[in-house]
């Protein structure tokens, strides 16, 4: 495998999959670009646009073990790291960001053809190995088969939504990933990390970005599930949730628009020091390194004048765009900048649905997003951001969503 790199160091566009040429012969992404797209997140609920992945096809899970304990520590920005770096590698092992994934917080799911499997269990094992050398966290991960997802009654069923122009974002539904989680985090189905030493390529990966701090009162995450099995009342419910949080001010982005997202910190150094850090390199020359580099990138930024083919305005500009602060993976999942009215409204909204058993979810609030980003050239505009709650996010609704839902028998 090959080593993190620097995406701010390739003007020329170059990574180290080829110049990612192997996009043009990735079976996988030449089915991905098959499955027809939407451009309004609106349609996400609708069966119609979510199409049967095949039956051959792998799909794959990570979490990391005791997250919440971890985020407890303080260790959010890690935690967001070991997930983010899943998608990485594999992008870089494929070539392409072509190929259906979700970021889900403290962990990831993807799917590949099987003409991509082993580069696929070869990435997802080194991850593992380098997310503990590195982080020190204990990364778990397996794979399976969708003949396997099949035979035990879930299926894997993928929609394509146009965040931008330039990004589409993989979309779930199925129960196929929820259920390989479920074995996942029961031991049932593991996938042993690479030999130490192992480096997965997490070129482009990048934490550089500080916490962005809640510009209307609180960054709301949220996770909604069906009570039963997705039905009308469910779409309705999503439906309702998404035109509420979009009459919030800036539609509830937790990015602000076309700026410059507040400088760097020393968080951010750190962890970008461990993404650039070589072999046998010494961590501390590793944190002067990405103290210089992450330096010289927040100063481009708020400069905002362009620098040999990289426009800073342009970039922000598809920051916001591109970032996938709502998704779906067999229901809804969204981190919201929004008033503490608000907020309010949309747990209220929630609740009554969970009284009519159509749906049960979790939330948790929070006074700033963080944000992740695979980024395979800054010269390129198919850059892509994960955006999750600083203190824990996605991970501790997950949490509240289980505890309600282990205090209703009923459902």
């Amino acid at each position: 495998m090959g080593r993190a790199g620097d995406s701010w160091e390739k003007p020329d566009g170059a990574s180290p999959a080829g110049d990612r040429v192997a996009e043009d012969r990735s079976a996988t992404a030449i089915f991905y670009r098959s499955v027809p797209s939407f451009p309004n997140f609106h349609d996400v609920g609708e069966p119609d646009k979510f199409v049967p992945l095949p039956d051959n096809w792998l799909i794959g899970v990570a979490d990391v073990v005791a997250s919440t304990q971890a985020i407890g520590r303080g260790a959010y920005r890690k935690v967001n790291t070991a997930g983010a770096a899943v998608i990485s590698a594999l992008s870089n092992a494929l070539g392409t960001l072509d190929f259906p994934f979700i970021f889900g917080g403290d962990g990831a799911g993807f799917a590949v053809s099987p003409d991509e499997a082993t580069l696929a269990r070869e990435a997802l094992a080194a991850t593992i190995a380098w997310v503990g050398s590195e982080l020190g966290l204990t990364l778990r991960g397996a794979t399976v088969t969708l003949d396997e997802v099949r035979r035990h009654g879930h299926d894997v069923r993928i929609a394509r939504f146009e965040a931008s122009a330039h990004v589409t974002h993989a979309m779930f539904s199925g129960g196929g990933i929820a259920w390989a989680e479920r074995r996942l985090k029961a031991g049932e189905i593991s996938l042993p990390p690479a030999p130490a030493g192992a480096q997965p390529d997490l070129t482009g990966l990048s934490c550089r970005f500080r916490d962005v701090k809640s510009k209307h009162g609180v960054v709301l995450s949220l996770v909604v599930r069906p009570a039963t099995t997705p039905n009308k009342a469910f779409r309705t419910l999503v439906e309702a949730v998404l035109t509420f949080a979009e009459q919030a001010p800036d539609a509830a982005r937790p990015t602000p628009l076309f700026k410059w997202m507040g400088g760097i910190g020393l968080g951010s150094i750190a962890t970008e020091a461990r993404l650039q850090r070589q072999p046998g390199q010494r961590l501390w020359g590793s944190l002067l390194r990405a103290g210089g580099r992450t330096a010289l990138a927040a100063a481009v930024l708020a400069a905002g004048r362009d620098v040999h083919g990289f426009a800073p305005r342009r970039y922000l500009r598809e920051v916001v765009e591109n970032s996938d602060f709502r998704k779906y993976e067999d229901g809804l999942m969204m981190t919201l900048d929004c008033t503490l009215d608000h907020a309010d409204a949309i747990e209220a909204l929630l609740e009554d649905a969970l009284r009519r058993n159509t749906a049960v979810y979790g939330l948790y609030r929070q006074t700033a997003a963080t944000i992740t980003c695979v980024i395979p050239s800054v010269l390129q505009s198919d850059h892509v951001h994960f955006v999750d709650g600083a203190s824990g996010g996605y991970a501790m609704a997950t949490q509240d969503l289980k505890s309600r839902l282990a205090s209703l028998p009923a459902l």
